[in-house]
C-alpha cells in the first residue's frame, strides 16, 4: 500500500451507496496499514467511523475514512469470528480511535489486545457484559496525598443530559479530567430497526439531539434517499440547508450568550440570547416547531419556502446582523472578556490529530474539517465555501470561530436564496422500497461538526443496522485534556465553549 494513499477498500461520494456485493474485505493488517496512512496525513484523511455489524457466528467490522482531498469516503472491511484470538488495537498507535474500539469491545464482547483502557463507553442495556455496571466504573485514580477529587454529576445543572465529570486537582489546579457519560442510554440507532415506516424513523432522526434536529434529520433524509434511489428537487435541497445555516446561526447565537453568561457579562448575555429568539422564531413560523421539526421529510416538504417567507427571512436576517456585528465586535474586545478567554481551555493541533476532533473544535487549531468543503452535498458544490479556521484551540478561537460563521452562514443563506425560483408544495414520500444489499451514507456539517449517518439493508431489502455519530463523541476528549494546569474555576467557560452533547453521545 502507498504510505501516501489508501488504495484498498471501496470508494464512494457523501449521499450515495454502495453496493455490499462488491465490497471486499481486507486482511485485518490492511486496516492497520490504513490507520497508520491516516495518522501520518491528517489534511488528507480523518476517520469518520468504526463499528462492528454483527452476523450470526461472526462480526463485519467496518471502517469508514474520509478523504479530504479527493472529497470521497473509503470503506474497509473486516471479518471478526466469535471467539477467535483478540485484534490488536489500534488506539494504541492513534488515539482516535479509543472510543469505536470501546464501543465494540462493550457491545459484542470483541477483544483487542494492547488498548490503552478498554473501559465501558455507555452501559448499553443490551452490552456483552451485564456484570460490568455503571456504579463499578474504573475512573482514573491518582495514588497522592497531595491531590483530591471533585466529583459533578451524574445529574446536574438542571436541565441538561445525565453526566458525570471528575476532577483530580492539586489545590486549585486541574492535574486531569475524567468525562464519563454513560448512566443512561437511550438505544436510538435500535429504534430506527424498530420503526414501523418511515414517517416514524423520520420523527425519530428529529430526536437524536434536539439542538442539532435539522442536521441530523437532514442526514437519514439524504441517506434514505440514497437507498431508494430518489433525487430531490433543486427546490427542496435549498431548503434544507437554507434550515442548516439557521440552525448553525441559532446554536452559535445561543453559545455565544452561555459564554458570556459564565464570565458574568450579562450585557452579552442578554443580547446574544434576545438575538437567537428572532431565527428560531422564524424556523418556528416557517414549519412550525422552532427546533425545525417536520420541516425535512423524506422526499419533499409540507412547509415550501415561499416568496413572503422568503422576503422575511432576508429582513430578519439584515435586522439580526446590524446588532450582532455591533455586540461581537464590543463583546470581543472588551478587556475583561480577553482576559477570560485569551489563553484558557487551548489545545495544540497535534492533539486535536490524536484524538480525531471534527468541525468546529478542529477548525479553531487550523484543520479544515468541514463537510461543506471537503465533502459538499450538491447545494455546497455550487457555492464556494472557505471553513472559518482559527489557531489557538482556545476559548477565544471558539468565539471567533462561532463569530465567523454566524456571518458566514449568513451570506451563504442569502445565496441559496437567490437561487431558490420555485416554491410549490412537494409531497414527501410515506411509502419507500430500499435497494437490497446496498450501504448509504451521509455526512453533514452540523453546528458542532460532522454528523455521520450509515444504513444498511439486507437481502430483501429490509433496513438491518443503522449507525449514527455525532461528533461529540469526538470532541469530549479535547474538553477533558483543555483543562488541564488551569484552575477548577475555569471549568465553566471551558465546557460552555466547547458546548457538547451528552445525548449526542448517547446513541
Amino acid at each position: 500500500m502507498n504510505k501516501a494513499d489508501i488504495n484498498n477498500g471501496h470508494r464512494f461520494y457523501n449521499n450515495e451507496n454502495l453496493d455490499l456485493n462488491t465490497l471486499k474485505f481486507e486482511a485485518y493488517n490492511s486496516i492497520k496499514e490504513a490507520v497508520l496512512i491516516v495518522k501520518d496525513n491528517p489534511f488528507n484523511y480523518h476517520i469518520v467511523n468504526y463499528f462492528a455489524l454483527p452476523k450470526e457466528k461472526v462480526f463485519n467490522i467496518y471502517m469508514l475514512i474520509a478523504d479530504d482531498i479527493k472529497g470521497d469516503f473509503i470503506m474497509l472491511a473486516h471479518t471478526y469470528k466469535k471467539g477467535q484470538k483478540p485484534l490488536e488495537s489500534l488506539t494504541a498507535s492513534f488515539p482516535a480511535l479509543h472510543v469505536f474500539e470501546r464501543e465494540m469491545h462493550e457491545n459484542f464482547d470483541i477483544k483487542f489486545s494492547n488498548h490503552p483502557w478498554l473501559k465501558p463507553l455507555r452501559y448499553a442495556h443490551n452490552r456483552a457484559n451485564t456484570a460490568k455496571i455503571i456504579k463499578d466504573y474504573p475512573f482514573y485514580k491518582v495514588d497522592s496525598h497531595e491531590t483530591h477529587i471533585v466529583s459533578v454529576g451524574p445529574i446536574h445543572a438542571g436541565i441538561i443530559e445525565p453526566g458525570h465529570f471528575r476532577f483530580t486537582c492539586n489545590g486549585e489546579m486541574v492535574q486531569h479530567l475524567e468525562i464519563q457519560l454513560g448512566w443512561q442510554h437511550r438505544g436510538i440507532e435500535a429504534l430506527f430497526l424498530k420503526s414501523s415506516n418511515i414517517l416514524s424513523k423520520n420523527i425519530l432522526a428529529e430526536r437524536i439531539a434536539g439542538d442539532s434536529t435539522i442536521a441530523h434529520t437532514l442526514a437519514f433524509v439524504n441517506v434514505t434517499e440514497s437507498l431508494i434511489g430518489f433525487v430531490p428537487l433543486k427546490q427542496v435541497q435549498l431548503e434544507r440547508n437554507i434550515g442548516l445555516e439557521l440552525e448553525r446561526i441559532a446554536m452559535h447565537t445561543s453559545d455565544l450568550s452561555g459564554m458570556c453568561t459564565d464570565v458574568a457579562y450579562q450585557l452579552g448575555s442578554a443580547t446574544f440570547g434576545a438575538l437567537r429568539t428572532p431565527i428560531i422564531n422564524f424556523l418556528q413560523k416557517w414549519c412550525g416547531s422552532r427546533f425545525g421539526r417536520g420541516l425535512i421529510r423524506v422526499g419533499g416538504s409540507q412547509y415550501p419556502l415561499n416568496i413572503t417567507l422568503k422576503k422575511e427571512l432576508i429582513k430578519v436576517l439584515d435586522d439580526y446582523k446590524k446588532t450582532f456585528k455591533l455586540m461581537a465586535r464590543h463583546t470581543l474586545n472588551l478587556p475583561s472578556i480577553i482576559k477570560r478567554f485569551d489563553g484558557i481551555g487551548a489545545i495544540t493541533q497535534n492533539q486535536t490529530i490524536n484524538f480525531g476532533a471534527v468541525g468546529m473544535i478542529a477548525r479553531t487549531t487550523r484543520l479544515k474539517r468541514d463537510i461543506r468543503y471537503t465533502h459538499p452535498n450538491k447545494i455546497y458544490k455550487t457555492i464556494k465555501h472557505a471553513p472559518c479556521t482559527e489557531f489557538n484551540g482556545d476559548v477565544m478561537a471558539r468565539a471567533m470561530v462561532r463569530k465567523n460563521e454566524i456571518l458566514q452562514s449568513i451570506a451563504l443563506i442569502k445565496t441559496m436564496l437567490s437561487k431558490l425560483d420555485s416554491f410549490e408544495k412537494t409531497a414527501p414520500i410515506y411509502k419507500v422500497s430500499f435497494q437490497k444489499n446496498k450501504c448509504a451514507h451521509s455526512a453533514v456539517e452540523g453546528f458542532r461538526g460532522e454528523i455521520s449517518h450509515t444504513a444498511f439493508t439486507d437481502a430483501n431489502g429490509n433496513l438491518c443496522f443503522y449507525k449514527i455519530k455525532d461528533p461529540s463523541i469526538h470532541n469530549w476528549k479535547g474538553l477533558e485534556l483543555s483543562l488541564r494546569n488551569l484552575e477548577i474555576s475555569d471549568f465553566p467557560i471551558n465546557n460552555k465553549s466547547y458546548n457538547l452533547s451528552y445525548c449526542g453521545h448517547d446513541l
